[in-house]
């Protein structure tokens, strides 16, 4: 069985960005290496409402935190079957965003911590009730907040179709994201975490994952 690893961080931190040198590492290592990457806004119906939502498309949906993180939810649900068979075929499934992500904005606008009610909720939902897999790492991406908001900002003026969404122009909501991030992490919630706040040696990372 290979192993589920979730790089989470804010919009702009990089994920995309070290998944792509992850994989690259780990192949080199002899890995085999699947990706995925949540929400699955081109193959899923639930994901396809949330950004609909999110650019306020969807009537007062959008402002209802339970609603649209249980969307995200039934997405995850919807692929745990795929995200098993990867990591029965593979030895790396990484996986941008997961169950962690909808624990951190969901607590944020909530205005809640990491010991709140709402990751609880999370957790009960996705891990118990619908089985998603459970991770075995996850990597916190923690730029400079302003490196992140920058990266985000040119994304959208440079990318076709990235126009920042409700929850990525919310500066306040950034900021209180990135601060649930970091006691998920102190928590070790779900699995062991590592924190990656400057330049990555994905090399070293790559054989400390697999090891």
């Amino acid at each position: 069985m290979g192993r589920l690893i979730v790089i989470e961080g804010l919009d702009g931190a990089g994920k995309r960005t070290l998944a792509d040198l992850l994989s690259a590492q780990l192949g080199a290592a002899g890995a085999t290496v699947a990706r995925q990457a949540f929400p699955r806004y081109a193959s899923d119906i639930h994901a396809e409402l949330v950004r609909d939502a999110l650019y306020g498309r969807l009537g007062d949906l959008g402002s209802s935190v339970h609603g649209i993180a249980l969307l995200f939810a039934l997405d995850r649900r919807d692929a745990a079957a795929e995200l098993r068979a990867a990591l029965r075929e593979h030895d790396a499934l990484l996986v941008d965003r997961y169950v962690a992500s909808n624990a951190a904005y969901g607590a944020a606008r909530l205005h809640q911590d990491a010991a709140g009610e709402f990751v609880a909720w999370v957790r009960a939902l996705e891990i118990d009730r619908f089985d998603v897999p459970v991770p075995d790492h996850h990597l916190l991406l923690a730029p400079p907040r302003a490196v992140a908001a920058a990266r985000a900002a040119h994304r959208e003026r440079t990318e076709a179709g990235r126009e920042r969404d409700a929850f990525e122009s919310d500066a306040g909501l950034q900021q209180r994201t990135e601060d649930v991030y970091a006691q998920l992490a102190s928590d070790s919630w779900l699995a062991p975490w590592t924190r990656l706040s400057g330049a990555v040696d994905a090399g070293a990372l790559a054989a400390r994952l697999l090891g």
